[in-house]
């Protein structure tokens, strides 16, 4: 009787075959390609769970065609492949070439991106796209892992995605796009950079730096204010490597290098359906690279509170360029007005006792630059400073160890909670004067009644 029926409608079986023909034309997501396989500019590859797609897309106030991988909606893309190299048309194609390497090729047949591993001993790849949201390309039937996108991630940290330094060989950086309408490289990477133990992250302005984290330590960027709720234990150090890895996240939470150099965090907002900026890596003026020039200091907050200017010579220094300075040009920073004690002795065998040097203390700050590292306790770090007259100031972390410095002291920033404490050498004259400027101000008091002798 069902097949009776069915035979009498002899124009169904034709619908059907048109329907699924018209379907599988538009493309239906698959969750694995293998080397015989392809993918048009119509179609595209998910995730298992289905959150993220790998597919072609045109960014905003463009014509041009990318492949990339975004979540849940192409208003979240998080990578692309094809960056220096747009499709014009809808030609596009993903593919395998001969030698196993995933490809995108237009309609000429031009390789315009491809995963490019050397010496693959098999043509036999897949290409899938993990829950993570990271594309891999396999060996098919041993399941090795050939190459992945986390490896050559474009402007977005997602979680598990590492970024490291060149010490590990492969030195992951982010890049951001050339504008919001174009995901070509743009000026603007993160990355990592270690010295010894020290571990920072930088976003530099094509080679120059222009934003800079602090030293890692204890599960927290110590350069960074404002922000420990932001990303306190969200990340990770391995092995010189950095690694977004948070305990607790939102729908969808991830950090993102824009198009102006900010490190941005950024998480869903279902109510709005949208991406919302919760933390950004520039709150102020203070945080563009070496602002205020070497041996001064930035606080955005005096300028919020009395207009004062961000930047300031430390105690001790004096402006180079006054005329600059009094400007608001600090770039070219600032100079010892007091030679060093050590710096005056020309006999070596002289030893300094009530005389020698002293260090300023600089509570909750971003340390500067080009520290070295060594290990030893606080005191350990002061005399070995003391006793290097090269040393122009040192610090001391639980979780870092011994830091110093022998060259300018650049980019330094008054943070308002967490930061790192240092001690900045000086001539011994310039703490007393400090004390007795002290003690001037409090002469009405009964100690200074009692002893004036202090303030002759």
């Amino acid at each position: 009787m069902g097949i009776m029926g069915f035979s009498s409608y002899p124009n169904l079986s034709f619908v059907l075959f048109m329907l699924c023909s018209y379907v599988l034309d538009v493309g239906i997501a698959t969750q694995i390609i293998t080397s015989s396989q392809s993918i048009k500019d119509s179609e595209t590859l998910s995730s298992k769970d289905g959150n993220f797609t790998l597919g072609f897309f045109t960014p905003p106030n463009s014509t041009h065609r990318y492949v990339g991988i975004w979540w849940k909606s192409q208003s979240t893309v998080v990578w692309v492949a094809n960056r220096n190299q747009p499709l014009n048309d809808s030609s596009g194609v993903i593919t395998f070439s001969e030698d196993g390497n995933l490809v995108v090729l237009n309609g000429q047949n031009q390789v315009l991106w491809s995963t490019f591993v050397s010496n693959t001993s098999t043509t036999n790849t897949s290409a899938q796209i993990s829950d993570e949201g990271k594309l891999e390309l396999t060996e098919t039937t041993t399941g090795k892992s050939l190459w992945d996108s986390f490896q050559q991630p474009s402007d977005t940290i997602l979680p598990q995605l590492k970024i490291s330094s060149n010490r590990t060989g492969r030195g992951v950086r982010l890049t951001s796009w050339k504008n919001p309408s174009n995901p070509s490289v743009g000026n603007f990477s993160l990355g990592v950079v270690e010295r010894g133990k020290i571990v920072e992250v930088f976003i530099w302005n094509e080679t120059r730096p222009y934003w800079r984290s602090g030293p890692w330590s204890d599960g927290v960027f110590t350069g960074v204010d404002h922000t420990v709720s932001a990303y306190r234990n969200s990340f990770s150090l391995v092995d010189g490597e950095i690694y977004y890895n948070p305990q607790s996240v939102s729908e969808f939470d991830i950090y993102v290098l824009n198009s102006q150099g900010q490190g941005e965090k950024k998480y869903w907002d279902d109510e709005k359906k949208e991406l919302q900026v919760l933390w950004t890596s520039k709150q102020s003026d203070c945080d563009v690279y070496g602002v205020c020039g070497s041996f001064a200091i930035c606080d955005a907050e005096s300028q919020g509170t009395n207009g004062s200017p961000i930047c300031s010579c430390l105690k001790g220094f004096v402006p180079n360029n006054k005329e600059e300075w009094d400007a608001q040009n600090w770039t070219s920073g600032c100079f010892r007005s007091t030679p060093l004690q050590c710096e005056r002795v020309k006999d070596q065998n002289t030893t300094i006792d009530t005389n020698e040097d002293q260090f300023l203390e600089l509570q909750m700050v971003k340390v500067p630059d080009f520290s070295e590292w060594s290990r030893g306790e606080p005191e350990t770090c002061r005399s070995q400073c003391l006793e290097n007259c090269s040393c122009v100031a040192y610090s001391h972390d639980g979780g870092i160890g011994c830091m110093s410095w022998t060259d300018n002291l650049l980019d330094i920033k008054q943070l308002s909670d967490r930061g790192l404490h240092i001690y900045v050498r000086l001539d011994s004259s310039e703490l007393e004067h400090g004390m007795l400027r002290l003690l001037k101000h409090f002469k009405h008091s009964f100690f200074c009644t009692e002893f004036p002798i202090f303030l002759d």
